[in-house]
Parts: structure tokens; C-alpha cells; sequence
């Protein structure tokens, strides 16, 4: 087996075929021709005198082998970026790459907020944000497609450092004249007289809120379901009912006193966290150390 084969084009060929699953969408995304990235997967198979994937009829899946080069390919194109951040550290930290996966409730005003806060320091720096549902997240922290997950989480992940982890308790959102509005504290048992705007199943919020409600026996048939956190909130905001979030998603709307926020007192919706994930034993790009940094600062200054 040659070892320099180990080190060549080939091994992005064979990233994207893994990622996306398929040899044509692998080529859509490195805007080259299917036969080449066949051709490059055939060569790798040649030289390691193994195949790599599973053929199926929808797709191709890593084998064990494939799994094995993967992890091999995504530690050292990460040592790469690693090495080449670095060395672009030492003029001042003036360009680098931060690839950030969150829920859509950080993506809609706290990490934009925040990252346009960081590069007015660091102006060089880009960022990529992905927005994807919270068990998503994890998944593309420890297979290196992303190097910050920033999410909402009720148990620990194995292979996933938690940077930071701060209490995420559910705050009730409300138009500024609804009946409830001038409550300090609300429970689950005074929302459910009301409409109320709720995520689908697949969301921690729902989950928590159906658990506590089969908890108190407590019945609540949602008059807005939707996937999208700033529709249930404009729902709320028009008086249309109450919807359920957590502070950092509308800060700015809150503090603008477009809508109500109500702390919740029952245990389960106080029981969420947020957390700020990287991939466990890996060491990250000085761009991407510097956001973490400015993420705590944040986060401190704000109590």
C-alpha cells in the first residue's frame, strides 16, 4: 500500500462522498464531474486493497474500513486548518474560519449579535453558522463538520467537551397586554387555560413541557404548532396566545418590550441547559479558542 495516498486529493473526494451519501451530490459540492470523484474513490480502493463503502440503491455508506479512513481524514484535514490558523495567528490573529452549528432559537439574534461583536475586533475572522435541530448537534461536532455546536441540552454526549454550560430555564412569551402579563411567575397549570402556540414533538422544550404536563395531569391541545420559533413568537407577540422560549432567543425583543417573558416555577421547564460543544480531545484554531473566549465574556458580563 502506498502511504502517500493517504495524504492527496483523493481523501476530499472521499470526504464528501461520506458526508452527503452520494457520489453525485459529493460532485455538486466540489463542482467536478461524478466520473471523477468515482475515479478517485476507485483509486483509494486500489491502493488500500479494500473497498470503502456499502453500495446501496439510495446511496453509499462507509463500510468499517471507510469508517476508519474517515476519522483518519477528518483528524488530519483539521490538523491542517489547525496548523494553518496558527501560523495566521501569529500576524495578530487577522484571519481565520469559525464553523458554528446551533438551534434556530441562538441563530435568530444572540449568536449574530454576538459574533458581529467579535469582529469588530477580529474583522479577518469568517464565520459559518448551520442551523439544525438540537440532536443534530452534537453529531456534527464529533464528526469535525462543524467546530462549535452551540445548543440546548438535558443529558451529557460521549466524545463532546462541553466549553460552557449555563441554566436554560423556559420562559412563557406573551403580548405585553395579555392577562398574564404583569405575573412574575407563572405554571403550566395557569398557561393551559389559554392558546398556546408549541414546536412539534422532536423538540427538548416540547418534551419538557409534555412531561411536565402528564406530571400534574394536566391536558393542553396547542392552537399554533409550528417548527419555526420566530412564528410561534410573532404569533404571541400579536396576541394570537403564548408561546414558550428561552431568554437568550428574543433578548432583544424582550429588553425592546415587544413581548412578555414569564419565568415558569414547575421543575421540568427549569431543567434545560445551554451549552457550547466542541469535538472531546481535539485542539481547536486560535480563531476559533478566540471566540470561545469572547463567548465567556459575554456570558459573565451578563450574569
Amino acid at each position: 500500500m502506498s502511504q502517500r495516498v493517504l495524504q492527496e486529493s483523493s481523501l476530499r473526494h472521499f470526504l464528501e462522498v461520506v458526508r452527503t451519501g452520494s457520489v453525485t451530490a459529493a460532485a455538486e459540492r466540489l463542482n467536478v464531474a461524478p466520473s471523477a470523484v468515482s475515479r478517485h474513490i476507485a483509486r483509494l480502493e486500489s491502493e488500500l486493497d479494500t473497498l470503502l463503502f456499502e453500495r446501496r440503491a439510495r446511496g453509499m455508506v462507509p463500510n468499517a474500513a471507510g469508517e476508519l479512513l474517515a476519522a483518519h481524514a477528518k483528524r488530519a484535514w483539521q490538523d491542517i486548518e489547525r496548523v494553518t490558523d496558527d501560523i495566521l495567528a501569529l500576524r495578530g490573529l487577522q484571519t481565520g474560519q469559525v464553523r458554528v452549528a446551533s438551534t434556530e432559537g441562538f441563530a435568530s439574534e444572540f449568536l449574530p449579535n454576538l459574533i458581529a461583536d467579535f469582529q469588530r475586533d477580529y474583522a479577518g475572522i469568517r464565520f459559518a453558522l448551520d442551523v439544525r435541530m438540537q440532536a443534530e448537534i452534537p453529531q456534527l461536532v464529533r464528526d469535525g463538520d462543524v467546530d462549535i455546536g452551540v445548543t440546548l441540552s438535558t443529558s451529557s454526549e460521549r466524545h463532546i467537551n462541553v466549553e460552557l454550560r449555563h441554566p436554560s430555564p423556559i420562559l412563557a412569551i406573551m403580548a405585553k397586554d395579555h392577562p398574564l402579563a404583569s405575573r412574575r411567575q407563572l405554571a403550566l397549570s395557569q398557561l393551559v387555560g389559554y392558546p398556546m402556540a408549541l414546536p412539534g414533538p422532536y423538540s427538548t422544550l416540547r418534551q419538557l413541557f409534555d412531561i411536565s404536563c402528564s406530571r400534574q395531569g394536566l391536558q393542553c391541545e396547542p392552537v399554533f404548532l409550528s417548527n419555526r420559533l420566530d412564528a410561534m413568537i410573532a404569533f404571541a407577540a400579536a396576541g394570537g396566545g403564548i408561546a414558550l422560549s428561552g431568554e437568550a432567543a428574543l433578548r432583544t425583543r424582550l429588553k425592546a418590550g415587544l413581548v412578555i417573558g414569564v419565568p415558569l416555577r414547575d421543575r421540568e421547564m427549569n431543567e434545560r441547559h445551554f451549552e457550547v460543544q466542541t469535538m472531546a480531545g481535539r485542539t481547536l484554531p486560535g480563531s476559533c479558542r478566540a471566540f470561545l473566549d469572547h463567548l465567556r465574556e459575554v456570558l459573565r458580563r451578563e450574569g
